[in-house]
């Protein structure tokens, strides 16, 4: 991988900037750069981001490669690899080549930022921790890969604290760490980015071992992360929430949240352990905790249950886009029979564990697949489950949901957790959790008319 440069947003001002990328973080980029009074070269590879009446000129192609090789740096956005041979040409050209959340980290207060990572549960546990403060009368800026980034001019910066979910794309531009960092959970993921596993968990955790002085809090129940302790910084605290002891009255502030299984219990006491060491003294207090946690909303499109038809539960998990958030979900469900749908962009992971706890279940289950990989990942549980879990593959998921619909009459439950991103097939998680939606309307329908 190419080296990190530190650089401040500050110090763009003069400086002669290509934006690479204009997604939502790359047009936070724009804005930023535009409010300093810079006029970047804008380069994007997809046309399809691209408003030819709303925006400034853009480049493409080898022509917007070019344009980057005449800049002094190069602010990218975080799907664009830094393993990609273009990068390594830039940098070798003299281009210094950074991203937002390091040029921002640089000069934020940092003893009162948290950076939360993690293959699963960076989301939940970023809002939860954001809603608890909020609610405890303290200016809060949520943001990074979940909401505004930081940076983004639209989001001000009157702030007490700031809660940033950090992906592993945005880890590799990371020059500092705050105050806190957290590490949810680990599994393969995001091989196409990073190239391998092994780069994918270094890259992931190196958010951890920036210069700076930190905590890291990371989850003890997450065996990937305890072989990784290495790579987490010099000082960690460990949550682990398979441990007893608590009341009922010291945690009904969990059951507040309204978050499901023991995945959804783990987040929140990761997201109390961040404010504790962000110094939120009512963080200690489970009755401050219970008022706080009052009202909180869990994410869309994460085990979101969408109602019912014919007494079939319909649950939108479309952000689950690995094996360790399918898993979550069944294990959220383990006491009802599923259909859970499973499918989408492949991106080269491993799906023997999320086979392996398929056919762990004792309760029937009913698999049905999706491009591109979903005979990938049937194979994968055909191999394991041999006749025990009968699996189909299905061309769209409209097909996909009238069949799991069908296998769960009457009582089970019609699970999307994809184990995979929706490139391809949606524009993103929100376009896919939409048709799900959709596809469950038309279960609506169809039954009314069948019961005339």
């Amino acid at each position: 991988m190419t080296p990190r440069v530190r650089i401040k947003w500050s110090e763009l001002s003069d400086a002669k900037v290509g934006v690479w990328g204009l997604g939502v973080e790359g047009r936070a980029n724009l804005r930023k750069l535009t409010a300093l009074g810079n006029t970047a070269v804008l380069v994007e590879d997809d046309d399809s981001r691209v408003t030819a009446s709303k925006d400034p000129p853009v480049l493409f192609g080898r022509e917007g490669f070019d344009a980057l090789l005449q800049c002094e740096v190069v602010v990218k956005s975080p799907g664009i690899s830094r393993y990609r041979p273009e990068v390594a040409e830039l940098q070798a050209g003299g281009v210094k080549v950074v991203g937002g959340l390091g040029l921002w980290l640089e000069e934020a207060p940092l003893d009162r930022v948290a950076c939360i990572t993690g293959t699963k549960g960076k989301s939940t546990t970023t809002a939860v921790a954001g809603y608890l403060l909020e609610r405890m009368n303290y200016r809060c800026m949520v943001g990074g890969n979940i909401g505004i980034p930081p940076w983004d001019p639209a989001a001000g910066d009157s702030f007490d604290y700031w809660i940033v979910e950090t992906s592993s794309f945005q880890a590799t531009d990371i020059t500092v760490s705050p105050a806190v960092v957290a590490v949810t959970t680990l599994h393969p993921d995001h091989i196409d980015w990073h190239g391998d596993t092994d780069s994918y968990f270094n890259d992931k955790l190196s958010a951890c071992t920036q210069p700076g002085p930190h905590v890291t809090v990371a989850n003890a129940q997450s065996s990937l992360v305890v072989e990784r302790r290495e790579l987490l910084g010099e000082r960690v605290r460990w949550v682990d929430p398979g441990l007893t002891g608590s009341s009922a009255r010291d945690e009904r502030w969990i059951d507040n949240l309204m978050l499901r299984g023991e995945a959804g219990r783990a987040n929140a006491l990761i997201a109390q352990a961040v404010l504790q060491e962000l110094g939120v003294q009512d963080a200690y207090d489970v009755e401050a905790l219970a008022r706080a946690s009052v009202g909180f909303q869990p994410l869309r499109s994460r085990q979101e249950s969408l109602g019912t038809v014919e007494g079939v539960e319909f649950v939108d998990d479309s952000l689950a886009t690995n094996v360790i958030s399918a898993i979550a979900a069944l294990d959220a469900f383990d006491d009802r029979r599923i259909a859970v749908i499973l499918g989408g962009y492949d991106r080269g992971i491993d799906y023997r564990p999320l086979a392996d706890r398929i056919c762990e279940r004792t309760l029937p289950t009913f698999v049905v697949t999706l491009p591109d990989n979903g005979t990938r990942i049937g194979s994968e549980i055909e191999a394991v489950a041999e006749d025990r879990v009968q699996v189909v593959n299905e061309g769209d998921l409209a097909c996909a949901v009238r069949a799991a619909f069908e296998w769960s009459r009457p009582g089970g439950v019609v699970l999307l957790s994809p184990a995979a991103p929706s490139f391809g097939a949606f524009r993103d998680y929100r376009e896919r959790s939409e048709a799900f939606r959709e596809a469950m309307r038309a279960c609506e329908d169809r039954d009314r008319i069948e019961r005339g």
